[in-house]
C-alpha cells in the first residue's frame, strides 16, 4: 500500500485535480444506448421486478420526453410476481478515476421506495463501491457511503466537508463496525433528497474520484458554481464538499473499474426493516402489501435527469489548490468510535442514514492492486514520503464468502443483531440487514 505524508505550513493540503475534460455525455439521444438493463432478482431482497428494455418501453417506465430522461416504475397496477415493475440501469463503459456530474430535476421519493445512484467494482469489494445518492421511505437528507476491502478509512477534518460523518472504516468486516457498514456522511440539508428535493426543483450532485480522494458535492437547483455543467470544471473552486473520503486509504488499491448504476426498488431488507414512523401510521404494518397493493403511491418514484457527463483529468496529474481555498486545521483526529457517532432514531422519526447495496460480482478471478503513479506536490514546504506498492493479491470473492455467508445467515436470523424494542433493531442495525442479505445472496450466487 501507497502511504503518503504531507507537512504544509498552512495544514492540511486537500489535493485537486488541475483540469477536467468531457468523456462521455450520457445525453438525452444517447442515454439508454450507453447503458443496460439488468434483468436479475433484486439482491438486496426487495419486491421489485427490474424488466428489460423492450418492457420499460412499452410499459411507459422510460421515455426522453420534452428533453429530459424518465426512470420510472409502474405506477398503474397491482404488483403480482417478484414485485413491482421497475428499471436498473448499469453503464456499459467502466471508469478509473473521473469526475461525475448529475444534474436532476427529480429523484424516486416516498414510502416503501429505496432508490439509489452509485458505482461499483465487479469484484466486491475488493474493487470498491462509492454511494453517491442513497435512501429510504420518507427520509429527507442524503447518504454517501464507500465501501472497500481491508485498509482503507476516512478521517478527515470535519472543517474540510459540509456533511456529518457517521462512520470512518470503509472495509466491509471493520472490527469495530456492523458488517459492510462502510464509511459514510449524511448530507445536511433538507432539500438533498425526496421530496424535499423535488419540492426545491432539484440539484446537482457531483463526486470525484482522485488517486488522493474521493469527494461528493451537492448543490440545490439554481446554486452550483458556473462550470459545474460546462465542458471544462474545476472542483479545486468548488469550496468543500459534503462528504470528503481522504485518510489511511489508498484510492487507487481499493477503488478501480467502476460501473454507474440507477436503480429503483421496494422494502427488502432496509426499506422493509424501516417501515415504520409515518410510513407505517398512514400505509399499514406492512410494506410488501403496501407497494403491491397501491400503485397510485408510486407517481413520484421516478428519476428526472436533466444531465448525468463523466469526466477525465486533461493533465492526469495532480496539484495542491490555494490554500485560502478551505479552511484547514493543523492535523487529523483520530477516528471517532461508531458507538458515540451515531445517534439512534426511533421509529417514529424518519430514517436519515444509510450505507450501499453490495452488487453482485459479475467476476470472480483474482484482482493484483492498483500501481500508482508517485504523487508529486508543489506547495512548500512539502516533506513527502512513499513507500512502494504492495504487490499482494486479493483473494478472489469464493474462497471466502461461503462462511462468510453462513455467519451472515446465523446474524441475520439473530435477535441480537441491535440493540432496540423487541423484534426491531436499532435503525443502524436495520441497514446492515440488507447489507448482509444481499451479502449472502451474492456469496450463494457464487459459490
Amino acid at each position: 500500500m501507497r502511504f503518503t505524508t504531507l507537512l504544509v505550513s498552512a495544514g492540511l493540503v486537500h489535493l485537486g485535480i488541475a483540469g477536467y475534460t468531457l468523456e462521455d455525455d450520457y445525453s438525452v439521444a444517447n442515454f439508454f444506448s450507453m447503458f443496460n438493463f439488468t434483468t436479475i432478482a433484486d439482491p438486496t431482497g426487495g419486491y421489485v421486478n427490474y424488466v428489460d428494455q423492450p418492457t420499460a418501453q412499452s410499459e411507459g417506465l422510460i421515455n426522453t420526453n420534452n428533453g429530459l430522461v424518465y426512470l420510472g416504475v409502474d405506477n398503474t397496477n397491482v404488483a403480482s410476481g417478484r414485485g413491482r415493475n421497475s428499471v436498473r440501469l448499469e453503464s456499459l463503459k467502466t471508469y478509473n478515476h473521473a469526475l461525475i456530474v448529475l444534474d436532476l430535476a427529480h429523484m424516486p421519493a416516498g414510502c416503501g421506495t429505496w432508490p439509489a445512484f452509485w458505482t461499483f467494482g465487479s469484484t466486491w469489494p475488493a474493487q470498491g463501491e462509492i454511494d453517491v445518492i442513497e435512501g429510504v421511505n420518507d427520509q429527507t437528507s442524503n447518504d454517501m457511503t464507500l465501501h472497500t476491502s481491508d485498509g482503507c478509512s476516512a478521517n478527515s477534518p470535519p472543517s474540510l466537508y459540509t456533511g456529518q460523518q457517521n462512520t470512518y472504516n470503509c472495509y466491509t468486516e471493520a472490527a469495530n463496525q456492523t458488517p459492510n457498514q462502510g464509511c459514510g456522511f449524511s448530507e445536511t440539508a433538507a432539500n438533498s433528497y425526496g421530496t424535499g428535493f423535488n419540492s426545491n426543483g432539484g440539484g446537482i450532485y457531483a463526486m470525484e474520484w482522485t488517486s488522493n480522494y474521493i469527494q461528493i458535492f451537492f448543490w440545490p437547483a439554481g446554486t452550483a458554481p458556473s462550470d459545474a455543467l460546462g465542458d471544462t470544471p474545476n472542483p479545486s473552486g468548488w469550496g468543500r464538499p459534503a462528504a470528503l473520503f481522504q485518510g489511511a486509504c489508498d484510492i487507487d488499491q481499493h477503488f478501480m473499474d467502476q460501473t454507474i448504476v440507477f436503480d429503483m426498488t421496494f422494502c427488502g431488507s432496509w426499506a422493509g426493516s424501516a417501515w415504520g414512523g409515518n410510513c407505517a401510521a398512514q400505509n399499514g404494518n406492512s410494506c410488501n402489501a403496501f407497494v403491491q397493493n397501491t400503485p397510485s403511491a408510486f407517481k413520484e418514484t421516478y428519476w428526472s435527469v436533466n444531465s448525468l457527463r463523466v469526466y477525465q483529468d486533461s493533465a492526469a496529474s495532480d496539484a495542491a489548490p490555494s490554500a485560502a481555498s478551505k479552511s484547514q486545521p493543523a492535523a487529523v483526529p483520530a477516528a471517532v468510535p461508531v458507538a458515540s457517532s451515531v445517534k439512534p432514531v426511533s421509529e417514529s422519526s424518519s430514517t436519515t442514514s444509510t450505507t450501499k447495496p453490495t452488487p453482485v460480482a459479475s467476476s470472480l478471478d483474482s484482482v493484483s492492486p492498483k500501481n500508482a503513479a508517485p504523487v508529486t506536490v508543489t506547495a512548500a514546504p512539502v516533506v513527502i514520503t512513499v513507500a512502494a506498492p504492495s504487490t499482494t493479491l486479493v483473494q478472489k470473492p469464493s474462497s471466502v464468502y461461503p462462511s462468510q455467508a453462513e455467519q451472515s445467515v446465523e446474524l441475520l436470523q439473530s435477535d441480537e443483531f441491535g440493540p432496540g424494542s423487541p423484534g426491531i433493531p436499532d435503525p443502524w442495525a436495520r441497514k446492515q440487514r440488507r447489507h448482509l442479505a444481499r451479502h449472502v445472496r451474492s456469496a450463494r450466487a457464487h459459490v
